[in-house]
């Protein structure tokens, strides 16, 4: 390692250097206060060092020995990182009170964890996409049991067995495709798979060409989609978002997600972008994306407890991003419109990003006051609490793809893609689906505006929390009425992401 390989993860050290120093603060400095401001201030220096390499990318942008690279691409998605830890800080101000004594720590795993996304969006190599995905995954096992009841110790417990379990299915698949290519680096693989398939060593009716590589790619994929909270490792959501913590469960939901879907296109786009492989990645992610998507969204249809619906929700919001993913592998493209290409993607995620943190951002002001998770408890609160039922209700909306919401621009582009690729049967499921999804958001709403309220006490939240909710609910209407400047800076980000 030289200095040029430390100016390119420069933002990668920058946060895990100051999650260690958080760690060493914390000891030493009673009012804890201070330590999470120091945290929320040190996000600073990973943006600052991002932001410079976003418009000073050096021509060798290819570091520690080829497993890293450093391109807008995971650029878009280390800003992406950071503003949703700042925001999550910034949120969890009074919620925090319920783990006192543990802020420091509560900083510093969060950290640690954005580290480990950041690394996830510049892998370029099998092993350190693997050692990225268990540093995001063991600091969130242990950010989920924060709270040391039952249910957050339990679903502390549950995460941590899945990611295990999801980590040894991913290595399986490592080790086919190892044993198939052998290598592990994403361009090289793509350029033995085009060799194989240039000498018709590639088996036209076997898909993927290849038995070993059909089992490689499949175990990989499925291990991934732990990360996606998409089926079939999609059974320790619910649980997770009902037990843990409310703003670790909010950055769990946006963060986490966008680093499974910026592997996933790395390796749709690096290492799998032969187009003998492209249609049957296609068929897999439709497959997924249809069977995902309905079973969120029908088992959202019976949940009581707001935290729960959400988690199926997010189940739901995974299977449409997957209906994006599905379009981009099939019609194996790089580059293309924004509402045909893998800008849609993104515009996607980072639309989501916004919908979800002002949905539970406003769930955070109301419960830390209520104390009540169930839906019944959200009762009357349009004359509680005007604001937060308003943003809560726009967040709601936004999930459903009603305009003029980002949820409506992101869901047009994703299902526009899906139709452009000849996906027609998953767009019309996907139609079909958001029709449903409308029966459990919209429930939230009337229970909101038309029910009578438990209580008549006022509902407010801490300055910092109604500064992090207006903003995200903001973004949620902005980029809903005027998407260009997010579409375009998706854009860029896709064209700095190489095929092959």
């Amino acid at each position: 390692m030289d200095l040029h390989d430390l100016y390119l993860i420069s933002p990668q050290i920058a946060m895990a250097g100051m999650a260690g120093i958080i760690v060493l603060l914390d000891m030493f400095v009673e009012n804890k206060r201070v330590v999470m401001i120091t945290a929320f201030l040190g996000l600073a220096a990973p943006l600052a060092l991002s932001l410079i390499l976003w418009f000073n990318i050096p021509d060798d942008n290819v570091g520690l020995f080829g497993a890293l690279i450093v391109d807008r691409f995971s650029l878009f998605f280390h800003i992406l990182f950071v503003s949703v830890g700042a925001l999550v800080f910034l949120s969890s101000a009074r919620y925090q009170d319920k783990f006192e004594g543990f802020r420091g720590e509560f900083a510093a795993l969060m950290m640690f964890s954005l580290s480990g996304m950041m690394l996830l969006a510049s892998a370029r190599e099998l092993i350190t996409m693997f050692v990225a995905l268990e540093l995001i995954s063991l600091p969130m096992a242990a950010l989920i049991a924060f709270l040391r009841d039952d249910k957050s110790s339990e679903a502390g417990l549950k995460f941590l067995l899945m990611s295990a379990i999801s980590s040894a299915i991913l290595l399986f698949g490592v080790v086919y495709i190892y044993g198939f290519t052998g290598t592990t680096f994403f361009a090289e693989i793509f350029d033995r798979v085009a060799s194989l398939q240039a000498s018709g060593a590639l088996d036209p009716d076997v898909p993927f060409g290849s038995y070993a590589l059909l089992f490689g790619i499949v175990l990989l994929f499925l291990g991934l989609a732990f990360k996606l909270s998409a089926v079939p490792a999609q059974m320790w959501v619910p649980d997770i978002y009902e037990g843990g913590p409310t703003p670790v469960v909010a950055f769990l939901s946006v963060a986490s997600k966008a680093a499974g879907f910026a592997i996933v296109l790395r390796l749709i786009y690096a290492a799998l972008a032969e187009p003998a492989l492209s249609l049957d990645i296609g068929a897999l992610f439709a497959v997924l994306a249809a069977v995902t998507m309905t079973l969120g969204n029908f088992m959202a249809l019976r949940q009581a407890n707001i935290k729960r619906l959400l988690g199926y929700s997010t189940i739901a919001q995974a299977g449409y991003i997957m209906v994006g993913v599905a379009a981009v592998a099939t019609s194996a493209q790089g580059g293309g419109t924004a509402s045909s290409g893998p800008q849609g993607v993104l515009f996607f995620l980072v639309g989501y990003g916004f919908t979800n943190l002002a949905v539970f951002f406003a769930i955070i002001a109301i419960t830390n006051r209520t104390g009540d998770d169930m839906i019944s408890g959200f009762a009357g609160m349009a004359r509680r609490s005007p604001v937060f039922a308003a943003i809560l209700a726009l967040g709601l909306l936004s999930l459903l793809g009603m305009p003029p919401t980002v949820g409506f621009m992101g869901k047009a582009f994703i299902f526009n893609s899906a139709v452009n690729a000849d996906l027609l049967w998953l767009a019309v499921l996907a139609m079909v689906n958001s029709a449903v999804s409308a029966f459990y958001y919209l429930r939230i709403v009337r229970t909101m505006y038309l029910d009578d309220p438990v209580s008549d006490d006022r509902v407010d939240g801490d300055i910092s929390l109604t500064l992090v909710t207006s903003l995200t609910a903001a973004g949620v209407l902005v980029f809903g009425v005027a998407p260009w400047f997010l579409l375009r800076f998706a854009e860029v980000a896709i064209d700095g992401l190489a095929i092959g």
